[in-house]
């Protein structure tokens, strides 16, 4: 969840009169919901359009996210810029990282992108806490981090190496890097469905975030 808010507790979604969100199943479902929030730190309550109201453990989840499309998507070409690792420094004082470079070079990916999903997730805040329960530096869904066998998401060496290989099995699965950043916001089933980027706001922002930072000469980067 790009740039999260560093906080804990129940969290409500801050609506519009139209606003949808779309919660991304573990298991391929999509399903359109107006609200959802943290029930504690296991579950989330989602709200139903035309009224009712379901509680889900967040263990089943890959994402949920805002549902706003953006007026005229533009398509978001695939990076020039290598995403395997290859030693590449990164910029100076960038925080955590000793961490960002091994856990990169452990799944083969540049740091350079690490720390740019690491940037547009959480701002580089080991503690951040989306609304929806995402956490830690990459921003973590439950989904994941309990998958990987981590007890907490919020150790930053912990959360690095399990984030980047949710990033790389992504790569592996699309062979794009561009799905694969908009499959890590916006969840596998969004990305398989729409046959591409999916038309979501949140989701061709946080593309266009990273590669701002990453790959700054990528057309229309840090666009929207």
């Amino acid at each position: 969840m790009a740039v999260a808010a560093a906080v804990t507790g129940v969290l409500g979604w801050r609506g519009i009169a139209w606003a949808q969100y779309l919660a991304v199943f573990v298991d391929g479902r999509l399903l359109k919901v107006t609200a959802a929030r943290l029930v504690g730190t296991g579950s989330i309550h989602l709200d139903l359009p035309g009224g009712g109201s379901i509680e889900v453990p967040l263990a089943r989840l890959d994402r949920v996210i805002a549902a706003e499309v953006e007026a005229k998507p533009e398509p978001i070409p695939e990076a020039s810029c290598r995403f395997d690792y290859a030693g590449q420094s990164l910029p100076p004082n960038t925080p955590f990282a000793a961490q960002i470079r091994r856990a990169s070079k452990t799944a083969n990916l540049s740091p350079v992108l690490v720390a740019a999903v690491v940037a547009a997730e959480s701002a580089f805040k080991p503690w951040a806490v989306s609304r929806v329960g995402a956490g830690g530096l990459m921003q973590l869904m439950p989904s994941v981090w309990l998958g990987q066998g981590l007890a907490s998401p919020y150790d930053p060496a912990a959360n690095l190496r399990a984030g980047c290989r949710h990033l790389r099995a992504l790569l592996d699965r699309f062979g794009d890097l561009t799905l694969a950043l908009a499959a890590y916001n916006a969840g596998i089933a969004t990305v398989a469905k729409s046959g591409g980027v999916p038309p979501y706001r949140e989701t061709r922002d946080f593309v266009r975030r990273v590669y701002a930072r990453y790959c700054p000469e990528h057309p229309g980067a840090g666009a929207g």
